[in-house]
């Protein structure tokens, strides 16, 4: 799987590792920023979600432009990188209303935009080469990890922060207090009794009044938000100093069509008008396709989180803790991976040696870090489900790469257009879990009326099942979709392209917090149906295309 790679894909591998760190770690606390800071239902946060995840996935197309006609891939790319760095940073300063984080939000959007759509163009590039082409999905594939290992510790940073910053309050955190805290300030709160039993538990002795602690709460919790994108800040510094530091290894494919033409005329492919014309008609169709895979999928961190925060226990037995504790996961993580590397056929003795020495430190380590887990009792925050889906993706990306290699030696390899149709079918089955688990659940609706605490509480692993079926899905779309992109797009559309796909993937964000009304006034069940429903739709349509985005590959 890694084998023969240009050493540019591992530049941008790990550049792009650190962009994704920071970002997944602000979109990890974003809604619940946003609830607990401005006291916001899920239609009001969901508005300024979906807008933000719009912006930060619609204007790679003005940065594709930027790039193509302007600045070229390298610099556009840095620049990128910089616009975030100040975006995060003004996330980072406390005690703002609503239009300064609107103007961060902006700030970050843009930043992004120059940013992620001309690094896929870049790695594009990396595999015009005749002797790399063969490995292009694969490239696509270990790109897709760098992403996936930032968003995997990006809950849990966000989690450390916010407990440091609350512990030096004196304060724990509890996801019902918010709500409750703003609804006594609004005096809209019929029952004041559970507040004041939280408050009781959180400031002992110190507790003066129901007013004070709700205040005192509200602003360490938003402040507590703040530090973790403060954490986002800091992971551009990083980014950006391996992208400039090794840019030796990509820089012959730092270059658009339109600097090479200038060049060397003579050595730039044109593509005729009507081969440009199939290639732009079926990057359009995807594009059209995709947007009702992000619809469904980036519910991750605005329904299924807050399914997380009201329908989940948010407290589990020992054997469970040991996967939402990082100190706890990240040794077992380890293990198997020393055990795969000790174990492997090919792997030589060298290799399989440091295997087992992995695995047996890692047995110690986890020993020790699992004994400190209480039986019961362990408390897990709803922002965590989000470290699942990275980490799916890293273990299972190679099996997914394993299983296309496979079929691709048998002559069965399905083309990229028909593996995106299977993703969104995959994509269906997976909120199908979700109308299972909503069975017999109080609706959002009738919930807040009775204060927002559900009697019936769910267990994790149907969320954690959820997000591993999304998991298998997104492999089957997302970074085949990148690499069909940059294969299909004409020459001197490259980084354009990549910003369409990206646009695409802004317009099914901007959807994603757009239906938070239906959340709201529907039952559980009906919502994640609507889910099912498009997903199963938006596949039917792509197999029934099939053919001619097959040959609009292959012209």
């Amino acid at each position: 799987m890694f084998k023969g790679h240009p050493k540019g894909l591992y530049v941008a591998f790990f550049a792009n590792m650190g962009e994704r760190f920071g970002y997944y770690t602000m979109l990890a606390i974003f809604v619940l920023y946003l609830q607990s800071k401005f006291g916001w239902d899920a239609t009001q946060a969901g508005h300024v979600y979906g807008g933000f995840l719009f912006g930060i996935y619609f204007l790679p197309l003005l940065g594709g432009f930027i790039a193509d006609n302007i600045l070229g891939y390298g610099k556009t790319i840095v620049l990128g990188i910089i616009v975030m760095f100040i975006g995060y940073l003004m996330l980072a300063l406390p005690g703002h209303g609503e239009w300064f984080i609107y103007g961060a939000l902006a700030v970050i959007s843009l930043g992004t935009g120059l940013f992620k759509g001309n690094l896929q163009a870049l790695v594009g590039n990396l595999y015009d080469e005749s002797k790399y082409k063969k490995l292009r999905d694969s490239a696509f594939n270990i790109f897709y990890m760098g992403i996936n290992i930032g968003a995997f510790f990006a809950p849990s940073a966000a989690r450390a922060v916010r407990s440091w910053v609350l512990k030096s309050q004196g304060l724990e955190y509890d996801a019902a207090i918010p709500s409750l805290a703003h609804k006594y300030l609004n005096g809209t709160l019929a029952n004041a009794k559970e507040l004041s039993q939280f408050a009781h538990e959180q400031m002992g002795s110190h507790f003066t009044n129901l007013e004070e602690f709700s205040r005192h709460y509200i602003d360490a919790l938003s402040k507590s938000y703040n530090a973790g994108f403060a954490v986002a800040a800091l992971s551009m510094i990083l980014s950006i100093v391996i992208f400039l530091g090794f840019r030796k290894y990509y820089k012959h494919a730092d270059i658009t069509h339109k600097q090479q033409k200038a060049l060397n005329k003579d050595s730039v492919v044109e593509l005729t008008p009507e081969q440009t014309k199939d290639r732009l008609m079926a990057l359009g169709l995807v594009f059209l396709v995709v947007i009702f895979f992000w619809m469904a999928f980036h519910q991750n961190g605005f329904t299924l989180t807050i399914f997380a925060r009201d329908y989940t226990v948010s407290a589990v037995n020992k054997a469970t803790a040991v996967i939402f504790n990082l100190s706890t996961f990240l040794p077992v993580l380890m293990g198997i991976l020393g055990i795969v590397l000790a174990v492997g056929k090919n792997n030589s003795a060298k290799v399989r040696l440091i295997g087992a020495a992995i695995a047996v430190g890692s047995a110690l380590v986890g020993y020790y870090t699992i004994s400190q887990l209480k039986p019961e009792g362990n408390p897990i925050s709803p922002e965590i489900f989000q470290q699942f889906n990275p980490i799916f993706i890293v273990f299972m990306t190679p099996v997914i790469v394993g299983f296309f290699s496979y079929l691709r030696k048998r002559g069965k390899e399905p083309s990229s257009p028909k593996k995106i149709g299977i993703g969104m079918v995959i994509t269906a089955l997976g909120f199908s879990i979700m109308v299972l688990a909503s069975q017999g659940l109080m609706s959002p609706h009738d919930l807040a009326q009775q204060g927002g605490v559900s009697p019936v509480l769910r267990s994790p692993f149907w969320l954690i099942g959820t997000y591993f079926t999304l998991t298998i899905a997104e492999l089957f779309l997302s970074p085949i979709g990148i690499s069909f992109v940059s294969q299909v797009a004409p020459p001197q559309y490259k980084g354009l392209a990549q910003g369409g796909w990206l646009g695409a993937t802004a317009v099914g964000n901007l959807a994603a917090g757009l239906i938070g009304p239906f959340w709201d006034k529907w039952e559980l069940w009906q919502f994640f149906a609507l889910l099912v429903g498009l997903t199963l739709l938006s596949a039917l349509f792509i197999f029934s295309i099939l053919k001619l985005l097959e040959r609009a590959t292959n012209s």
